[in-house]
């Protein structure tokens, strides 16, 4: 039996795909219970200096994560997922606020701008993650190797790293 009285013109309307909500200018993801900002590349420095005007004084930590065997990972909608990503952790120390901002990172130009203007603490980090993931921080004040001696070849969390293997000695212990 048909609906009386409704014309085929009459029908729900399509359901509207919701914009993502966003925090100063970017969008904004909740993961598990943490506010995640997904901020382009050209906006990472800007998204950066505009959390350390809101209170978000310290800078937790910055990382890399390499997503050549998940390409699949959960990002913001719109926001296409590349090779690398760069994951810094912010905290608000008096408001009691944490804020995680992700950027993506493509393999063919992996770089990013130094946040070690904004946040010091940031120095050893950024160099961990060009030491080991070969991510560039431009204007970084000393971008050496922090971890591999300076003559090492590659970065070694990259997904596509050799695996390889240092034989190790074991010497006998005496008296048994």
């Amino acid at each position: 039996m048909a609906d009386e009285g409704v014309a085929a013109d009459d029908a729900a309307p399509a359901t509207e795909i919701a914009e993502p909500p966003t925090m100063f200018g970017v969008p904004c993801t909740d993961e598990r219970g943490q506010q995640v900002l997904h901020p382009s590349r050209d906006e990472y420095l800007d998204v950066l200096g505009m959390a350390a005007a809101d209170g978000y004084e310290l800078c937790v930590d910055v990382c890399a994560v390499d997503g050549l065997t998940n390409r699949t990972r959960a990002v913001a909608p719109g926001i296409e997922p590349e090779r690398f990503e760069v994951v810094v952790n912010l905290l608000d120390l008096r408001g009691r606020r944490r804020l995680r901002i992700r950027t993506q990172v493509p393999a063919d130009d992996p770089q990013v701008p130094s946040a070690v203007g904004l946040y010091p603490g940031a120095e050893a980090p950024e160099r961990e993650a060009a030491d080991l993931f070969g991510i560039s921080f431009s204007e970084h004040p000393d971008p050496s190797r922090i971890l591999m001696p300076p003559d090492w070849e590659g970065h070694p969390l990259r997904k596509d790293y050799a695996i390889g293997a240092i034989p190790v000695q074991f010497k006998a212990v005496e008296g048994r």
